[in-house]
């Protein structure tokens, strides 16, 4: 397919201009996909912020933009099992194969990935995507292009759930009611969990965790969450917490709360980098800690969980904006962090 697209470009930090590019060819084993939906995440906004993510560093011209999901325009010669008209979420990563974490099954950690928005790697902010065919999974017709996009973060949310060992009757807390909190509840919630209390600071991200099924909500501004959790189960505690805030309180009030021989599962990045824990109670306890490092083998498990209504992610999208209007998009967001759980830009 030959022909001219909008693709937004950061240009400089906090800048982004719409430009007119070349349509992506593809390679055998790759499709072309035509992006409906395209999620903001804190990465994005992180990089249109600051420029840079550790050692990631923005080097203009970029495209930001990694959960995304759209229609196939275009196959491959040597794709089989997509078609045109298929809609398809898209996930990121593409990885070596051949390294040792990639033959364990554990492709997360491939050092050689190639990932959406992840520099030097443009990503989906445009209006097509050239992409390998095996990491498109195409959606069953109840499922929309939107869910699609959203099904990359709720992956984390599932591989986090999984990482702690979620199942049946389950009590957890999740720490912060961002977008990756919440689709942690909501995989909690799918894999059986019977009670799941959130943690947060902000009151309207707190009434979203209720929309979606928290058993309860404490403000951390105006309750002490261990206090609050040990009048709800007493001084055994929870079975999981999942820290997604990269709080340092967060974290150490996590080890308060679980249960002994109980598991933390440790999502979100502190700001410093560093977090000082308990080191008595967590051996007196001898409580699990489990990290998280995006996911590996979940779009299938999401999508199916989406499909069968066991996870209403759509609920977690708190404003739409128009792709023409992405530079407009990321300063809101920016603006109103406390207000956005999940921004999304639709394409035309």
């Amino acid at each position: 397919m030959q022909g001219k697209m909008k693709q937004a470009v950061m240009e400089g930090i906090g800048k982004i201009n719409m430009i007119q590019a070349d349509i992506p060819s593809i390679k055998p084993d790759e499709v072309l996909v035509k992006v409906e939906y395209v999620g903001i995440c804190g990465s994005d906004l992180h990089y249109f912020e600051h420029g840079a993510i550790g050692d990631y560093i923005v080097k203009p011209p970029f495209v930001l933009g990694h959960e995304a999901g759209g229609t196939v325009v275009e196959t491959g010669a040597a794709v089989t099992h997509l078609n045109v008209g298929d809609r398809v979420a898209m996930e990121p990563g593409k990885t070596c194969g051949r390294c040792e974490f990639c033959r364990e099954g554990k492709y997360n950690l491939c050092p050689d990935v190639v990932f959406f928005a992840t520099p030097p790697v443009d990503g989906t902010f445009q209006e097509y995507v050239a992409h390998e065919a095996a990491l498109c999974f195409k959606l069953p017709e109840n499922v929309t292009t939107m869910e699609g996009a959203l099904i990359e973060p709720l992956a984390v949310g599932f591989h986090a759930a999984m990482q702690g060992g979620a199942h049946v009757g389950q009590s957890a807390v999740v720490f912060g009611a961002g977008c990756i909190g919440l689709v942690s509840l909501l995989a909690l919630k799918a894999m059986g969990a019977a009670e799941v209390y959130v943690v947060d600071v902000l009151q309207k991200r707190l009434d979203m965790a209720m929309s979606l099924g928290a058993t309860g909500v404490i403000n951390g501004s105006e309750l002490n969450p261990v206090e609050r959790i040990r009048d709800i189960f007493g001084t055994r505690g929870i079975d999981l917490a999942i820290e997604t805030s990269g709080s340092e309180a967060a974290a150490q009030q996590s080890v308060d709360m679980v249960k002994k021989g109980g598991t933390i599962v440790m999502v979100g990045y502190s700001s410093t980098g560093m977090v000082t824990l308990p080191m008595s109670n967590l051996l007196n306890k001898e409580i699990t800690i489990k990290t998280v490092f995006r996911y590996r083998h979940i779009y299938p498990l999401a999508i199916k969980a989406v499909s069968e209504g066991k996870v209403d992610v759509k609920k977690i999208v708190s404003t739409v904006f128009d792709f023409d209007d992405v530079q407009k998009a990321m300063d809101h967001c920016v603006k109103n962090k406390a207000d956005i759980t999940k921004g999304v830009i639709k394409f035309a």
